[in-house]
Formats: C-alpha cells, sequence, structure tokens
C-alpha cells in the first residue's frame, strides 16, 4: 500500500499576496495538489509548480449550496494517493475559517495534517482601512464576532445583548447582511448611537471599499452603498483614527483592476509594480517565447561571431535565448570575442550587464530609424558587419535602416513569440465575468495574442470603461490594425514609463 500523501491547510492572508507566510509560499512550491477558497488571492496559485492540479474548493455568496463536504472528500482522495496537498484558505484557517473541522475530519480519515497560521482578516483589514484596533487613548480590549446569523434570532451564536456592555473594539466578521440589524441591538441594548463604526469591503485589495458612520445611521448607509461581501466591520472609537492613518487607500492606483499581458516569466516585475501602487492585478500571460523553428542560422552565426562588429540586442528575451545557445556551444565568455554590444532600452542592457558585459550603445527607443540615428551619432557603421539578435516575426524597419546607412546586417532570429493556450484560469474568468479599468500591452504580439483569445473589440463593447496601455509605436501599431487605439501610449517605452502612463491617465 502507498504512503499517504500530507494535507496543509495554509492560511493565504487576508487579500493582498504580499501577506502570506514564508512557510505558506515554500508549501505552494513543492505542492503536488492546490485546492484554493474563493476569498484567496489568484495570484499565490503561480507559486504552485506547473506540473499542480490546481482546484476551486471554495464556496461564492451566491452559491445556495455548501460544497465543503466534497472539499474533505478531495484531499483525503489525494492524500491517499501520496500527493501533497495545499488546501488554501482565506485569512487564517482556525479564524472563522473552518479549518477546525477539516483538521477534526482529517485526523479521523488518519491523514497526516499541517495547519499554517494566516495573517487573519481581522486584524489586517482594519490596518489597510487605517484603524488600529488597539490604542492607548481608546480602548484596551477587543472582541472578535461573528455576524453571519441574524441578530434577532434565538439561536444567533452571539449574545448581543452582553456585547453591547463590553467595552473596547468590537471587530465583526461576514457581517454584511446583517449590519443594520446588529447596530440596532447594540443601541437597544445600551450602546451609544454616537459610536463609530467602519465598514471595510475587500480589504487589502485593490478592491477595497471602506464605508464610515455611526451605530445610528450605519444600517441605512449599508442598505444605501450596498458594498459587497466579504466585509470586516470595526465598531468602537478607534474608527475615528482613520482621518489620519488611512495609508492604503491613498496610493495613486489604489482601486484600479489592470491587467498584465506579458509571458508568465515576466508577469510579475510589471504586476508587482502595479501592485505597489494600489491597483488590483489580474496576470493573464498571452504569450511565451520558445526557440526558433530553424536554429541553424543562429547556430550557424555563432562560428563566425569574430567576424561581426557589433551585436545588437533589441529585448531581453533575445539576451536571454542567445545566450542559453552560446554557452552550450562555449564553456568561456571571453569566446563573444572584441565585438561591440548594443543595447535597446534599459532592461535588454541590464541583462547584459548581468553577465558583466560592457554596453557599448544603449538607444532608449525601439524604432529603427532612430536605433539607426544612433548608430550613426556613435561611429559610422558604412561596411560593418552587425549581427541582429531578436524575435523571429520582427519589424523589417530596423534592418533596412541600418542597411541604408551602408551596414551589413545579418537578421538572426534567436526566439519566436507564440501565444500561450487558451486554457481558462481564475484570473481570465474574473476578467470576462467583471472586466477591468486597464490592459497593458508590451508589444505586438501581446496585443494580437490577447486578441486571438478575448476578442479585444467585442471585450471592451462589453466593457467600455476599459482603457488600453501600450509601451510604445510598435505595440500602437498592432492595436490600430484591430481598428482601436491606445487610452495611453509610455512616453518612455519601458515597464516603467508603461506605468508611469498609466498613473497619469488613472481612470
Amino acid at each position: 500500500m502507498n504512503k499517504s500523501g500530507t494535507v496543509y491547510l495554509v492560511g493565504a492572508g487576508p487579500g493582498d499576496a504580499n501577506l502570506l507566510t514564508l512557510r505558506g509560499a515554500e508549501l505552494l512550491r513543492r505542492a503536488d495538489v492546490v485546492i484554493y477558497d474563493a476569498l484567496v488571492n489568484l495570484s499565490l496559485l503561480k507559486l504552485a509548480p506547473a506540473t499542480a492540479e490546481i482546484l476551486f474548493g471554495g464556496r461564492r455568496a451566491k452559491d445556495t449550496q455548501d460544497n465543503r463536504p466534497d472539499v474533505i472528500e478531495q484531499l483525503i482522495a489525494k492524500a491517499l494517493d501520496g500527493k501533497t496537498v495545499v488546501r488554501l484558505k482565506g485569512g487564517d484557517p482556525y479564524v472563522f475559517g473552518r479549518g477546525g473541522e477539516e483538521a477534526e475530519q482529517l485526523h479521523d480519515a488518519k491523514i497526516p495534517f499541517e495547519v499554517v497560521p494566516g495573517v487573519s482578516a481581522f486584524a489586517a483589514v482594519p490596518n489597510y482601512a487605517g484603524i488600529p484596533l488597539t490604542h492607548r487613548d481608546h480602548c484596551s480590549q477587543l472582541t472578535i464576532l461573528t455576524g453571519h446569523e441574524d441578530p434577532t434570532a434565538k439561536d444567533c451564536p452571539v449574545n448581543w445583548a452582553a456585547e453591547a456592555k463590553n467595552p473596547g473594539t468590537k471587530v465583526v466578521m461576514m457581517g454584511t447582511e446583517h449590519i443594520g440589524l446588529i447596530a440596532a441591538t447594540l443601541v437597544t441594548n445600551g450602546m451609544a448611537k454616537t459610536t463609530p463604526v467602519a465598514i471595510v469591503s475587500w480589504g487589502t485589495t485593490g478592491r477595497q471599499q471602506s464605508l464610515t458612520g455611526t451605530l445610528a445611521d450605519i444600517g441605512d448607509l449599508a442598505a444605501k452603498t450596498k458594498l459587497p461581501p466579504p466585509t470586516v466591520t470595526i465598531i468602537g472609537d478607534v474608527v475615528k483614527l482613520r482621518k489620519k492613518l488611512n495609508w492604503f487607500e491613498q496610493r495613486p492606483l489604489f482601486g484600479q483592476r489592470i491587467v498584465v499581458t506579458r509571458a508568465r516569466e515576466q508577469a510579475a516585475e510589471l504586476a508587482q509594480q502595479f501592485t505597489e501602487l494600489g491597483a488590483d492585478v489580474l496576470e493573464i500571460p498571452c504569450i511565451k517565447t520558445t526557440p526558433p523553428s530553424q536554429p541553424q542560422h543562429l547556430l550557424d552565426a555563432m562560428l563566425e561571431l569574430n567576424s561581426y562588429d557589433w551585436l545588437v540586442f533589441t529585448s531581453a528575451n533575445g539576451v536571454t535565448s542567445f545566450f542559453e545557445y552560446f554557452f552550450r556551444a562555449f564553456k568561456d565568455l571571453r569566446d563573444i570575442g572584441g565585438v561591440k554590444i548594443a543595447a535597446v532600452g534599459p532592461a535588454t542592457a541590464a541583462k547584459l550587464r548581468d553577465l558583466h558585459l560592457q554596453v557599448d550603445l544603449m538607444p532608449e527607443e525601439a524604432l529603427g530609424a532612430k536605433i539607426a540615428k544612433e548608430f550613426n551619432k556613435f561611429e559610422t557603421i558604412e561596411n560593418l558587419k552587425i549581427c541582429l539578435l531578436r524575435a523571429e516575426i520582427a519589424n523589417p524597419d530596423l534592418p533596412k535602416a541600418l542597411e541604408e546607412l551602408g551596414a551589413i546586417v545579418d537578421d538572426i532570429p534567436v526566439y519566436q513569440t507564440v501565444g500561450e493556450a487558451p486554457t481558462p484560469t481564475p484570473a481570465s474568468d474574473k476578467l470576462l465575468e467583471d472586466g477591468a479599468d486597464w490592459i497593458t500591452f508590451t508589444s505586438g504580439s501581446t496585443v494580437e495574442h490577447f486578441h486571438a483569445r478575448f476578442n479585444l473589440p467585442a471585450l471592451l463593447k462589453k466593457f467600455p470603461q476599459t482603457g488600453l496601455a501600450s509601451i510604445g509605436p510598435e505595440t500602437t501599431k498592432a492595436l490600430e490594425a484591430l481598428g482601436l487605439k491606445p487610452t495611453v501610449e509610455a512616453k518612455h517605452h519601458t515597464m516603467e514609463g508603461l506605468v508611469a502612463a498609466v498613473v497619469k491617465r488613472k481612470r
């Protein structure tokens, strides 16, 4: 009989992916199976190996039945198959997360398990709304309650009449539907009508919304505003500090949902920049790089490296792919010879410098005429031999512009860009269901492959509020080929330039 695998009940934190614990990240990286809840930040699923089985095991508010018994069956079945199973749960598994119930059933089934604590929403969400739960000048007692049940019901598990007489801060979890009744019950049983109240929806994420009032009016305000669950409600004098301490909602892209379409291995850098500015990011990789269809051209060029005066790289992908082939053929970086090196853009130059290679020329704009102009400023390239190392399908303007200056150009494909498999993912499902404020494109190929998967004009018709952000002229051309215009085009054709353009034109 095969040895049973282990189930890890991992707290994913309240929504901000950066609040996942190191232990949680470590377990995700070696998981065979990940079963996640509805409140888990979808970007955390990227930590799992590409071979991991990803299963949704939560419950959404619109669901009429609880499917948790099926989740337990899955956990047990996968573990009995010898799998390492991560049960990824929003917040902390043991704080209103039913983790204790799942752990009990795993114990009864004799399945090894470990529980990894997570940052609970009861602490993190008030923090991100600018509300400390305790404060020397306001309170030194904290009570955490569930608001899931009708407070007027005879079988309500919370004694709200008694809670009305308890001092300190009250944090109510899952109280979206009943907050008006809860407030009225507290007032009826002696709490002051003027007691400050804050409700925070989707806390710690770019979708966070906050509403403040008092016990007297919070019910009416909540009914009018209709904040979506999940919510955390904070009741007490500490709510008054929100005006001073509200740091998270002041970020420049707070409340913006932004789609990143870069290749999977490169998306994290851009996504992190947007996340740091407060955005809710959906990573939907639409392209990936693969070896060129005819690598022999590259292999032949490598045998003649000493004959070239210049090597020209137009992207970081080109650098990575070229040197993968280079180090298969040569053992020593010095075999590259005394050739000069040009890199288009700072990201490409940085990739070369990581290899301790000096970049002799760095045109910032990826336009053929401007690159040729930069060469002409540096030195005459008449009769010089240039090896242009770039994507298999690329704009012909650059080699043409260099040849017009008298250069002898070998245009060598070092990789090709192809579309990612159009497999539905939680992020793509969310885009199709709710739309986005921005879709960002970092190359013409991201436009083409995104359109092939989602039909970009149709998507914009469905969600007309969506803006298109282009990294530069070549990307804009691809949008124009679809009859579209970018809402913004980066002034500097870099990731930083793209982010700056979106910030400047926040929708």
